[in-house]
């Protein structure tokens, strides 16, 4: 195999997408097999992907694995790069939707609570912690030690890495502005085509580098689901290994605070964040909040809120969620999503863009 440096981040630098079609030797009953040795009962065929998102739908993936440890999940990705086997990695899956027909080749959830402060001179702290942590338990964790910097995502389902892809947020502020570095593992050069493939390495970058928006930073670029000209969901494109930058470890500024003041407010958010967010299974918000307006209302003014389509429904605490009232199926969710936008569209002249990514095959 021959080694080559992944291309910078030049935008006009681009890698061809790797043709799942063409790839070959990915055989479900060998891969369990070889994967079984390295993660024994973690590994499971043919597993339910609606077990694993937070709608409760999705047909099966060909093969799940969990991931545990940083040097697992270099080991996994540099096997899938050498073996040419397809690897979606995932988080808490809280933004994503799984197709019916669910996920060829292997999904790999990175989980791990590992983490670390480091006291600075100047009274603040900068916390290293993986990408797998869960955000809310980070949160809590840190409040009676008196660090406060990410006690507003509370709420947020989700990972720590996940909430950096899409710059996450809540009360007013995100992620970007506690920030400090991360490390990623690059595998843009393992999606090349033929003997150019290359195998992952780790590369550090600061905040500044990462074009941090509203719900946007570089990483979702090109790897957002679109909507084709008769306004149906495209699922994000696949490349053989996805993402192709993968977030490993955050670097987050934290300042001092008493613990007291931090558990009030984290009590203040999470009461806030019960009078909107919906009871039954649901997602993040649906729609990113277009400049100058909120999605929710939008989605209210077209006489959405509450509304009901077989087994799904707009949620009728906020109209931007969707909730699954039991035995819904993707097609159903996205059939809703479809009208939500359609409605919003006709009567304001506002495209809606997905804050939620759907996946698959």
């Amino acid at each position: 195999m021959q080694h080559m440096t992944p291309p910078n981040n030049d935008p006009n630098n681009i890698i061809p997408p790797f043709d799942l079609e063409n790839t070959t030797g990915f055989n479900t009953e060998l891969a369990h097999y070889q994967l079984q040795r390295r993660f024994d009962t973690r590994v499971r065929k043919n597993e339910p992907l609606a077990h694993h998102s937070a709608f409760g739908v999705g047909g099966p993936a060909d093969i799940w694995i969990t991931v545990e440890t940083r040097d697992e999940l270099i080991g996994l990705v540099s096997l899938c790069a050498e073996e040419h086997w397809p690897l979606l990695l995932i988080g808490n899956g809280s933004n994503i939707i799984f197709t019916d027909a669910g996920v060829r080749g292997i999904v790999a959830r990175v989980i791990g609570h590992e983490y670390q402060i480091t006291e600075e001179a100047n009274g603040s702290a900068i916390l290293s912690a993986g990408s797998g942590s869960s955000w809310p338990r980070i949160a809590h964790e840190l409040a009676p030690l008196g660090w406060g910097g990410v006690e507003f995502g509370i709420g947020i389902p989700g990972t720590l890495g996940g909430g950096l892809v899409s710059n996450a947020g809540a009360h007013d502020h995100d992620l970007s502005e506690v920030l400090e570095w991360i490390e990623v593992l690059d595998a843009r050069g393992c999606n090349l085509e033929g003997d150019a493939l290359s195998l992952p390495i780790t590369r550090r970058y600061s905040k500044d580098e990462l074009d941090l928006n509203y719900r946007y930073s570089r990483f979702r670029s090109g790897h957002e689901s679109a909507f084709d000209q008769q306004g149906n969901i495209l699922a994000v494109p696949r490349g053989l290994i996805e993402p192709a930058e993968i977030v490993m470890t955050l670097g987050i500024r934290l300042h001092p605070e008493a613990p007291q003041k931090l558990e009030e407010n984290l009590k203040l958010y999470q009461r806030e964040r019960k009078e909107y967010e919906p009871i039954n299974r649901h997602t993040g918000s649906i729609f990113k909040d277009p400049e100058g307006q909120k999605a929710s209302s939008l989605i209210e003014q077209a006489g959405l809120k509450g509304f009901t389509q077989g087994k799904v429904q707009v949620s009728d605490r906020n109209a931007n969620y969707i909730v699954n009232n039991g035995g819904a199926t993707t097609s159903d969710i996205l059939n809703l999503i479809k009208e939500m936008r359609q409605r919003v569209q006709d009567k304001f002249n506002v495209k809606l863009e997905l804050n939620v990514e759907l996946r698959g095959a």
